[in-house]
């Protein structure tokens, strides 16, 4: 049985996807199991669109860490 889509890595959801976009180019496929098909494949695309943001948020996150200085507090001259 086919793993769920979350826990596949984003890798292997892509190499599934190409082998499920070749099969039905392919037009082998009876029409029930194009649907199945391409149901999964909106699964998978859905999933690796989410680890790709997921992926970028922690990039943004670590970038702008290193590229903003750190704050100090105000003072004020005389005080």
């Amino acid at each position: 049985m086919a793993k769920k889509p979350e826990n596949l890595t984003f890798e292997e959801s892509l190499s599934e996807l190409e082998r499920i976009v070749g099969d039905l180019e392919q037009g082998d496929v009876s029409l029930d199991d194009a649907l199945k098909q391409f149901e999964r494949g909106i699964n998978l695309v859905r999933n690796s669109q989410a680890k790709l943001e997921q992926a970028q948020q922690k990039v943004s996150i670590l970038t702008q860490e290193q590229d903003q200085p750190s704050l100090h507090p105000y003072i004020a001259e005389g005080e």
